[in-house]
């Protein structure tokens, strides 16, 4: 056997499928959403797992804000201006949720659109 393909059937899950890079956004959006679905929903008793699910979101928002705004990237011009638009929205948002002024639902109800964006068009995982 050659050593690349060695190394591909050592590291690959055969029951998992190979995930593009939409399926990847979208697992990524999922899992922080529902963790800040799960922490929202617990109250004023988990705040520190709200405050690092809402950390984890503007990183995500951050990095996607980024990527829409590279010249290279390929989606409608319209579409980017919106998802960068969001961002800021997210990240305004998130302060005030951090800072006891508003709840984390509207984040959620976002990211729970991106997703059904994401699997709307055409093939997550």
């Amino acid at each position: 056997m050659y050593a690349t393909t060695l190394a591909k059937t050592a590291y690959a899950n055969p029951t998992q499928p190979a995930r593009t890079a939409r399926g990847t956004e979208f697992e990524l959006f999922a899992r922080i959403t529902r963790r800040l679905k799960q922490a929202e929903d617990a109250g004023a008793a988990q705040f520190p797992a709200l405050a690092e699910a809402i950390y984890d979101n503007r990183k995500l928002w951050t990095v996607l804000a980024a990527d829409v705004a590279d010249p290279a990237n390929e989606l409608p011009k319209e579409l980017r201006a919106r998802l960068f638009y969001l961002n800021e929205f997210t990240q305004s948002h998130s302060r005030k949720v951090l800072l006891g002024g508003a709840s984390a639902d509207v984040l959620v109800e976002i990211n729970t659109a991106i997703m059904r964006g994401l699997r709307q068009d055409g093939g997550a995982a």
